[in-house]
């Protein structure tokens, strides 16, 4: 073999080999990518969005039967993900998938709508639901201070950062060991309804399918807030290229993880409906928490503690994501070539999770910031629908390429039918009035708080004031 010359400082052969040592590494094991769409799917919404299916659904059969569906709507969501994931081994989510099929203008729309309000927005809310957990503890029989919470939830950001800029090893381990705490704290919820069915109590499904509403607007209503729970089916997409064998882990981890979720949600569900009657539910603010003072007596703290983990957990998730998101939208040309750039040392994108973070700051301040949230939910689902036209139009158009894990075209016609349906079921809803504006008591222990907040589409923000 001949010695290798010399590459000579600032030359093309030297940028190539820094470059190539900046990359991402694939630190992302199936365990790991587990966790991160699992982690994030499990966030204040199992805790709290009960409540608001069974309040436009109308009834607990029809509750149940819509859980099952936008489980089954996930499941098909990220099994076609998992094809375009296989074919497309980049990072980025439907970006570089919409980028890929429809080119440089609709990718550009849904990178900067993500990366400025969409992917910041969620972190931000999901912070202050964290921090309105937390600081509860702290005042007992009076409601939060705003600026204490608030704080608190800035403080949750930065503590975010910090963990994700160090290491992808530090960020997927915190997924992982809350992810666990999340799974056993359902798992409580879960034995805890066996016990009481076990016991006799199966009078909330008498009659369940009394009181069915089956007004298009309402289903569409009912989809939103159960689809927010199952959140961040997707997740995986967007790192990708740090996943370890791709082709191998992208669709196992989704077939574990999904299906994992979705078996809870419906047993948690049962569980809340033995402890409770249907108008005990619908009068809760809180439903694991009003489920834990009728279950777990003084121990009852353990639930604001599981929703306040949750959130922690799911606040990473989307943090971990969200800045891989502005990380690939920079590298590709749609933001400022600064926010593609790697930390040296770290190797994680140390300018993309920063901006990300200010963002989500930015977001904290003003009280209705969720609306923004809210507003973007038609938005996403319209970006999925395109997303998953793109792998149709991949089978069509170049079905020679390689495919090392491949869908049945019906399951990705149903989720891009089902996706436009949902997006025109929301717009009726809006056009037709079905949405209000409440003030719900929230319980922990024997202390009474008030909260208000904002239904505009029927998503629920844990915690935040108006």
């Amino acid at each position: 073999m001949g010695k290798r010359s010399p590459t000579l400082p600032g030359s093309a052969a030297h940028l190539s080999e820094v470059t190539e040592i900046l990359e991402l590494k694939q630190e992302i094991e199936l365990t790991s990518a587990v966790s991160l769409i699992a982690g994030t799917m499990i966030g204040s919404g199992i805790f709290m969005s009960p409540e608001w299916i069974l309040r436009n659904i109308g009834s607990p059969a029809g509750s149940l039967i819509i859980w099952a569906a936008c489980g089954l709507l996930a499941t098909f969501g990220a099994l076609s993900y998992a094809e375009l994931g296989t074919l497309i081994k980049e990072s980025g989510g439907e970006y570089i998938y919409i980028l890929w099929n429809f080119g440089s203008l609709p990718a550009f729309l849904f990178a900067f709508t993500s990366v400025i309000v969409v992917r910041p927005a969620s972190v931000a809310a999901i912070s202050l639901s964290f921090a309105e957990y937390t600081v509860t503890a702290f005042y007992p029989g009076c409601s939060s201070p705003q600026v204490v919470v608030k704080c608190t939830a800035v403080v949750c950001i930065l503590f975010l950062t910090l963990i994700n800029c160090l290491s992808v090893r530090l960020a997927t381990s915190v997924m992982n060991a809350f992810t666990v705490g999340k799974m056993l704290a359902l798992l409580v919820i879960v034995v805890g309804g066996v016990v009481l069915l076990a016991q006799g109590q199966t009078h909330s499904f008498q009659n369940a399918f009394q009181n069915t509403r089956t007004d298009a607007g309402v289903i569409g209503i009912a989809f939103y807030q159960g689809l927010w729970s199952f959140d961040g089916w997707n997740n995986l997409n967007y790192v990708t290229e740090e996943v370890k064998h791709p082709e191998v882990n992208l669709p196992r981890a989704m077939m574990i993880a999904i299906p994992l979720v979705t078996c809870f949600c419906m047993l948690v569900n049962v569980s809340y409906l033995a402890a409770m009657t249907p108008a005990e539910l619908l009068s809760s603010g809180a439903v694991a928490i009003t489920w834990g003072n009728k279950v777990l007596g003084s121990w009852v703290w353990l639930m604001s503690l599981s929703v306040a983990l949750s959130s922690f957990g799911s606040a990473n998730g989307t943090f971990f994501s969200g800045g891989r998101m502005c990380y690939i939208a920079a590298r590709e040309g749609h933001m400022p070539d600064i926010l593609s750039m790697a930390h040296v040392r770290h190797l994680t994108p140390f300018p993309a999770l920063i901006f990300t973070s200010v963002v989500s700051l930015i977001m904290v301040i003003p009280g209705s910031f969720s609306q923004i949230v809210n507003l973007f939910s038609f938005t996403a689902w319209l970006f999925y629908g395109i997303t998953i036209t793109g792998l149709l139009y991949l089978k069509i158009k170049k079905p020679e390429l390689p495919r090392s894990f491949k869908l049945s075209e019906i399951a990705g016609d149903i989720f891009g039918e089902v996706s436009a349906a949902i997006g025109y079921l929301g717009g009726h809803s809006r056009r037709h009035g079905y949405h209000e504006k409440k003030s719900y008591s929230l319980y922990r222990g024997t202390n009474h708080h008030t909260y208000s907040f904002s239904d505009g589409v029927g998503i629920p923000r844990v915690g935040t004031h108006y």
